[in-house]
């Protein structure tokens, strides 16, 4: 009998090598290849086995044909059926990831309990917790009711047996991959093998039996979901929860979705009974904004396909140290370099020995360069003392140039702010047209020059008004 194959895998990425060493040449990172066992079934970089016989021949259609859309299991949860595309698919693979704390576990006993109460089977298993730590937190969000079938187990093969032994349930959590082993391997629970072997053994059980299977996964420091990225391919949707352990905002934000659209945002706020909806975020966002401070600008955003208003707070201030501080929360560190850049090559502000701090307000994190016009009128509010007006709304990108290009969904991001009763928004020159806005005044900027020059002028004009 053949030995088994030692083999060196990088616990980040999942890459092989041929011996053991400090750092990964895939992925750079440093101490995370862990010797493993290769069992010659194409875990690792074994063998493979040979083929045997002659493939079957598979059925091929014509791309024209109409297939029916597939049905869902709404959870009754607005803002997770938002998310998923309108519910769960029977069928379908979830991989849901976030810090620890912020509030995974409890999110989906709730959304399983919804499910339980509209007449679906559903089963929740933990690798991680005992049946009586689950049970405690059912009480505490008033769950202890529901007819969840609980489970605490990390044996794979177990796992299956049970759920294949009578009717297969309409959806399962696993609570988490990571601490999930399975006996045809020699690995640790938590190795690349094992985490890669039992997300592949679950997949297969959801689309044999038509259940929804939801994969709890931990994350890595840089906020990555631990483990080969191969799993992120393997399942149907990715779900990230976002936000602040110390602030009441969660964000569930779809960046892989089979069935729906890709980085739809769903808003909860986290209180004593778990995890509440919040259907509009942007009143939520901004509701305890000062409009009467310097520094603070608001940007009408897209996630998905929801506009969300947003308050962008910046400040710049004389630094005691050699090198100037910049901070960021929220929003792309090099990003608000190159518009620090601009601002200072274009338009003349000296920021070389300001430490400069922006901040997100509400733990959203935007991804777009349609802040960048936002944030450019933050920092230069903050540099010369004035505030923006109240009730304008501001978005663009900002080109190295120093000129400001359209963005897209601009219909959407103005109806939102006229919604919430703003009265004005500083646009792209090219997307100011006569008939967008609606009741919004609409002023159009071509450049930081001309946006430095606006909020000048509507400095005296606020100044007069207040004189007089």
């Amino acid at each position: 009998m053949a030995r088994p194959q030692r083999i060196f895998v990088c616990q980040s990425c999942g890459a092989v090598a041929a011996r053991w060493q400090g750092r990964c040449e895939a992925c750079g990172e440093w101490n995370t290849i862990v010797e493993e066992t290769s069992d010659n079934t194409g875990i690792g970089s074994g063998p493979q086995k040979a083929a045997r016989g002659k493939g079957r021949q598979i059925e091929l259609v014509a791309m024209s044909g109409e297939s029916a859309d597939p049905p869902r299991l709404e959870s009754a949860i607005a803002e997770l059926d938002r998310v998923l595309g309108g519910g769960l698919v029977p069928g379908s693979a979830l991989l849901v990831g976030g810090d620890p704390g912020i509030g995974k576990s409890t999110l989906l006993l709730q959304a399983m309990s919804a499910l339980s109460n509209r007449g679906h089977d559903v089963v929740y298993i933990s690798g991680e917790e005992a049946i009586a730590q689950v049970r405690m937190r059912a009480r505490r969000l008033g769950l202890a009711e529901t007819d969840v079938q609980l489970g605490a187990e990390t044996n794979l093969r177990d796992i299956i047996s049970t759920l294949e032994s009578g009717r297969p349930p309409d959806a399962v959590v696993i609570d988490s991959i990571q601490t999930m082993w399975t006996d045809a391997l020699d690995s640790a629970p938590g190795t690349v093998a094992q985490v890669r072997a039992s997300a592949q053994e679950l997949v297969r059980f959801a689309k044999k039996n038509g259940t929804a299977v939801i994969l709890v996964g931990h994350v890595t420091k840089e906020g990555q979901i631990a483990g080969p990225r191969v799993v992120e391919h393997m399942v149907d949707a990715v779900l990230y929860f976002e936000g602040e352990r110390g602030h009441q905002f969660r964000i569930l934000r779809a960046v892989k979705n089979r069935f729906g659209p890709a980085n739809e945002i769903g808003v909860f706020e986290m209180g004593a009974l778990g995890l509440t909806e919040v259907p509009n975020p942007s009143a939520l966002f901004l509701g305890e904004r000062d409009g009467g401070t310097s520094g603070s600008a608001v940007f009408a955003g897209i996630e998905g396909t929801r506009p969300v208003l947003v308050e962008i707070q910046a400040l710049v201030a004389q630094s005691a140290l050699g090198t100037p501080r910049r901070a960021v929360v929220g929003w792309d560190s090099g990003r608000l370099s190159m518009v620090l850049a601009v601002l200072e090559a274009r338009c003349g502000l000296s920021l070389a020995g300001q430490d400069v701090y922006l901040n997100v307000a509400g733990g959203l994190r935007i991804n777009e360069p349609a802040a960048d016009l936002a944030v450019a009128s933050a920092l230069v509010s903050s540099i010369t003392g004035n505030p923006l007006p109240a009730e304008c709304v501001i978005f663009g990108e900002i080109a190295l140039s120093g000129g400001v290009r359209p963005v897209s969904q601009m219909d959407a991001r103005l109806k939102e702010a006229e919604k919430l009763g703003f009265s004005s928004a500083i646009v792209p020159a090219g997307a100011a047209r006569p008939d967008a806005g609606g009741a919004l005044k609409l002023t159009g900027i071509g450049d930081l020059a001309s946006l430095l020059a606006h909020l000048a002028t509507s400095d005296d004009k606020e100044r007069a008004s207040r004189d007089a």
